[in-house]
């Protein structure tokens, strides 16, 4: 049973090369770069599709790591004093609030664009 060096274990694709300068760039996970509020674009709609018919305030178009999303869902959770979630790039508040969702990220400098309805 052959053993593989744990210093090559990270090198995907990558066998053996000949050239005396070449140095293997390791696959790195990139965090996204949060972009600042005035250059973000956010939709903002009301949706009841596969939610037992209860309406949600839907959030989409975040740009930047799941901390920065989560952040912003808890700022609008705590300011319309519901629940909700934050994942895979879309905040979820629980019941109608398009409008305050709207006039509160506006009041953050996020763009803000409403959706259907």
């Amino acid at each position: 049973k052959i053993q593989m060096s744990k210093k090559n274990k990270d090198r995907i694709n990558v066998v053996y090369s000949t050239n005396p300068d070449f140095s293997y760039d390791y696959e790195e996970n990139e965090e996204q770069e949060t972009l600042e509020p005035s250059k973000q674009l956010l939709y903002v709609s009301l949706d009841k599709k596969q939610r037992a018919g209860k309406e949600v305030t839907l959030v989409e178009g975040f740009v930047g790591p799941d901390d920065d999303l989560k952040e912003l869902g808890k700022l609008l959770k705590s300011k319309c004093g519901v629940g909700g979630t934050a994942k895979d790039g879309e905040i979820i508040i629980q019941g109608s609030f398009r409008d305050k969702v709207i006039e509160l990220l506006t009041k953050e400098g996020y763009k803000t664009k409403r959706k259907g309805g």
